[in-house]
């Protein structure tokens, strides 16, 4: 436990009282009716939106995380998440507008717009409650947990008076504010985390006991974990962590922030944008900071770490009172802060808090707004009126909180949430990208598919029922789960898909002409129809092609800017440099190839 001075008890008060005053502030706005409390009316620019994204995804277990795979595997273990840079641009190319053409409120309304009759309805009911509130809770627990560790470490808090602390504030500005009250506390909480987090990185790696960046970069604990390639000798790293992510998982798995195809609190985003231009704008500025500049302050505290606690004896030595169920490599981001000076600290414990608020107030505004909107208003409700709505925003809002912090209390770390999540979701990505551009997926494609990879992954991830009842354990490399799982899944869906009825005609129709997702996949639907409006808007250009290509081309423009700032911090000028020249050139293309997409920001 640390003693804060009282400039740091002012830093951290005055962030919680501006906080509070942002949510109180827009409040009566926001509750005005449910577009404005859950979308802020459409009318949101592309810089708020963006950094909106980024602020949510700086999240307290983000470092906790990425700290806890650096320890144990390297720089190079960051790529089982770097790899979802392919499916965010994907997004920002392809899908972004087409998500703001929809003008849903919610994602999962898509699929009523998307399929009909009552297959669609059970879907969206369905997918409202098992996204908003059951992977939801998840992920905010998951939060919630890397804030318990935070608390307790640095200020000796238990795991309940942090919940209380941090999440009391946290509902009551994201119940009264709706979503403008989150998206302008986010830009606040953005530039408050990414201050820590860089100031934080600079002094910790400076200290006496580590000697500076060359100090670093040399020691015995640390030269092993540089790499930011796995080692291609070693298989296992290899497959595990590059050619799956790369190949497979990007495509195949539903994530939070990293859906195929867009959704969640991205898609919500899309969603609030004045157009399809800024819709663009807000999720290419969102992937640039998240995968290009931000990782690296993490990945220092992470490296330093290794030399004042070189394993967890060493944590658990250093803080006795840290119980063992909540006991980590993940610690160690939270033990290093315990090392900042008076102001420093202050700061960096408002960034932390600024993380927390940020990821929490959004998943509650995300999560209410699936429940409200798909499934209170469908199933419950159907007269309810605005201000009823906002209402049970609200209510379901403190709900969600509650039932995330017990949750948090029996988690040990960050990294059990995201192979539960990554599991329980292969291979429905690919609907999800195929669903926009082939008409003869339906609402049993995605039934399936979902039904099928929740009991494919439990088989898999259960050692004592693979073996027991299959036969499964051992005949397969740990590395070969996933992409199996990713197999059966999708044959079965695209069995399901062909042995069911199309969607009603009109339906498709109506579809087409609300988004004009264009291409090949449609041409079906076009032949059959007799509308003079659906007819002209297939002369339309597709720009899915040139999407695909800015998608290429923006990953390399961002790999790029990420291994060249890894390269300069290294101290390696000549690689930094090279691949400088590399990002340079990419952008230089993209720019060009962005200009033939027709929705462009400038």
């Amino acid at each position: 436990m640390i003693t804060l001075s009282t400039l740091d008890y002012i830093l951290v008060i005055s962030f919680f009282a501006i906080t509070l005053f942002i949510g109180i502030y827009v409040s009566k706005k926001s509750g005005k009716d449910s577009t404005e409390y859950f979308l802020s009316g459409r009318t949101m620019p592309w810089w708020l939106l963006g950094v909106s994204m980024v602020a949510t995804t700086f999240s307290t277990d983000t470092p906790n995380f990425v700290t806890d795979i650096v320890r144990k595997d390297g720089v190079s273990a960051n790529w089982m998440w770097w790899a979802f840079l392919i499916t965010g641009l994907l997004t920002v190319f392809v899908y972004a507008k087409l998500w703001r053409k929809s003008n849903v409120k919610t994602d999962i309304e898509f699929y009523e717009l998307r399929y009909g009759g009552k297959p669609a309805k059970f879907l969206r009911g369905f997918r409202a409650l098992y996204l908003g509130l059951l992977f939801n809770v998840f992920a905010m627990a998951g939060v919630t947990l890397a804030a318990i560790k935070i608390g307790s470490i640095m200020l000796g808090l238990q795991p309940w008076e942090t919940i209380v602390y941090a999440g009391t504030i946290t509902v009551v500005f994201s119940a009264l504010g709706g979503f403008k009250g989150v998206v302008y506390t986010d830009f606040l909480l953005f530039f408050t985390a990414m201050a820590g987090a860089i100031g934080a990185a600079y002094y910790l790696v400076n200290l006496p006991e580590i000697g500076g960046i060359q100090a670093l970069i040399t020691h015995e604990n640390v030269v092993d974990k540089l790499s930011i390639l796995p080692d291609f000798s070693n298989t296992e790293a290899v497959m595990t962590l590059l050619i799956i992510p790369l190949s497979v998982q990007w495509w195949s798995s539903w994530y939070p922030g990293a859906e195929p195809g867009g959704g969640g609190y991205i898609a919500q985003r899309m969603l609030a944008a004045k157009d399809e231009n800024h819709a663009i704008g807000a999720t290419f500025f969102f992937n640039i900071m998240h995968y290009a500049l931000r990782p690296w302050p993490w990945i220092l505290v992470a490296l330093a770490s290794l030399i004042i606690y070189p394993d967890i004896a060493s944590i658990q030595e250093a803080f006795p009172n840290i119980s063992e169920d909540k006991l980590g490599h993940d610690l160690a981001y939270s033990a290093m802060l315990t090392k900042l000076p008076s102001g420093l600290l202050g700061l960096v414990l408002a960034s932390l808090v600024a993380a927390y608020m940020s990821t929490i107030s959004t998943h509650l505004n995300w999560g209410s707004s699936y429940i409200v909107n798909d499934f209170y208003k469908q199933h419950i409700d159907k007269n309810a009126d605005e201000k009823k709505q906002v209402l049970v925003g609200k209510i379901s809002t403190i709900i969600l909180m509650i039932f995330s912090a017990l949750f948090a209390l029996y988690l040990q770390n960050a990294k059990q949430l995201f192979d539960i999540i990554i599991m329980f979701g292969a291979g429905t990505g690919l609907i999800f990208i195929l669903r926009w551009f082939w008409w003869r997926i339906n609402a049993w494609s995605e039934i399936s598919a979902m039904i099928v990879s929740g009991i494919i992954s439990l088989i898999f991830s259960t050692d004592y029922i693979s073996t027991t009842f299959f036969g499964i354990e051992g005949y397969f490399p740990s590395w070969a789960k996933f992409p199996i799982i990713v197999l059966i899944t999708t044959i079965i869906w695209l069995v399901v898909t062909f042995l069911t009825k199309p969607e009603n005609q009109i339906v498709l129709e109506n579809f087409y002409l609300r988004t004009n997702p264009g291409g090949p996949g449609w041409k079906k639907v076009l032949n059959d129809s007799f509308s003079k409006d659906l007819k002209q808007k297939s002369n339309d250009n597709w720009s899915v092609p040139s999407g695909i290509l800015a998608m290429l081309l923006g990953c390399v423009l961002i790999y790029s800017c990420l291994f060249a700032t890894g390269y300069f911090i290294y101290g390696n000028y000549f690689n930094a440099i090279f691949i400088s020249l590399i990002a340079v050139f990419a952008a230089f293309l993209l720019i060009k190839t962005w200009k033939k997409i027709k929705s462009d920001i400038l």
